[in-house]
């Protein structure tokens, strides 16, 4: 190929590459409708009203860890670079504060998490901060300081897998463990 012809075959690569780039992206929807610059994050499901069944699991064990999973719920969630506790979660930890004190003899380890991004060492500082947020919240109702430990996994322990909003906002969470206790 002679010159001219590399030219014209650049130019009209480089005016393709440009109108790509223009082309508009396909517009996302996200899972929950939110308000424009709220990032999508997960929803509490409320608590079942009667007994959990499920086959021949049967009912959850009062006081048990299987209990304490699915009638209060052990998971609350927190926005970007935050450790502040939301409103929409202060129910449920005033929920396990409640189960908590129902059940004295159970121990719990509260389990600080953030998403992949930043660094190794900023994710479990903010984790730990996390964790600690949430047992100052249970500490504030009541349950005990003795009874609760805190942990940070930072980014090592993701509960949902993948590089997008909606997997980040999951993983941006404290975690409440049944340490020891609940009947199993």
């Amino acid at each position: 190929m002679n010159t001219s012809t590399l030219i014209k075959l650049a130019t009209v690569s480089a005016a393709v590459a440009a109108l790509a780039a223009c082309a508009p992206k396909p517009k996302v929807e996200p899972a929950v409708p939110m308000e424009p610059s709220q990032p999508t994050a997960p929803q509490y499901p409320t608590a079942p009203t009667g007994p959990v069944t499920g086959g021949n699991v049967g009912a959850a064990m009062p006081g048990s860890e299987q209990d304490f999973v699915v009638n209060v719920g052990d998971r609350i969630y927190f926005d970007l670079d935050s450790y502040s506790v939301r409103p929409e979660a202060q129910p449920r930890l005033d929920v396990q504060a409640a189960w908590l004190a129902r059940y004295p003899q159970v121990t719990v380890r509260i389990e600080g998490n953030a998403d992949e991004r930043g660094t190794r060492e900023y994710n479990l500082a903010l984790g730990a901060r996390r964790a600690e947020a949430v047992r100052t919240y249970l500490i504030q109702r009541g349950v005990p300081a003795g009874r609760i430990d805190t942990i940070s996994f930072g980014k090592e322990r993701p509960i949902v897998e993948g590089s997008n909003e909606a997997a980040w906002a999951q993983n941006r969470n404290a975690h409440t463990a049944i340490v020891s206790g609940a009947p199993r």
